[in-house]
């Protein structure tokens, strides 16, 4: 059985470790406790992680934030994975800063990325763990909180943040997206 996760984010060392990069940022420290590499291929950077009998592809997408869809698409029908079996890292300004929470479907909250992998699939019926990441900006300032990086007090708790993301994917392609919701989501 085969599990696309994506991380999205933007490349570039300027868009390194910012909010917006979160979902880069899970799967960096997932494939390093996994002790997997990421390779630069198509649309994206993917590495490929064994769990259980179940092949996961990891995938940061190279096409920038606004263009996700093509990415997701691409490896979707490569890889011939279902929708069921999709899952999304992203980042949420509604969430207090690293709360995590798991859905099987949604909107886009305003949210590029996801509004492009939604125009692309031609669907809002994918799963979606969103990454809280505060919203603590003067109005008008949205778009430089979520392209700057995080506080030091919010750097101190990310590595705990970023296991527990790790472990929440694994329960998605392990024990199915009820049963991870219920044990995560009132975290």
């Amino acid at each position: 059985m085969k599990y696309l996760i994506v991380g999205l984010g933007n490349i570039g060392p300027e868009y390194h470790e910012t909010r917006h990069n979160i979902g880069f940022m899970v799967l960096d420290a997932l494939a390093k406790a996994s002790n997997i590499v990421f390779s630069d291929k198509r649309y994206g950077f993917v590495a490929d992680m064994p769990l259980k009998g179940r092949r996961l592809i990891l995938l940061k997408p190279s096409t920038f934030m606004n263009l996700s869809g093509n990415a997701v698409r691409y490896y979707m029908q490569k890889e011939q994975i279902p929708l069921e079996n999709v899952l999304v890292i992203v980042d949420d300004i509604a969430l207090p800063f690293g709360r995590l929470q798991l859905k099987p479907r949604g909107s886009d909250a305003g949210h590029n990325g996801l509004k492009h992998i939604a125009a692309i699939l031609g669907t809002q019926e994918y799963s979606r763990l969103r990454f809280g990441i505060g919203s603590d900006y003067p109005r008008g300032f949205q778009v430089q909180y979520v392209l700057s990086p995080f506080e030091i007090e919010e750097q101190k708790s990310m590595p705990e943040r970023l296991e527990t993301a790790g472990e929440i994917i694994k329960s998605f392609c392990l024990a199915g997206i009820d049963i991870t919701m219920n044990k995560y989501n009132k975290k």
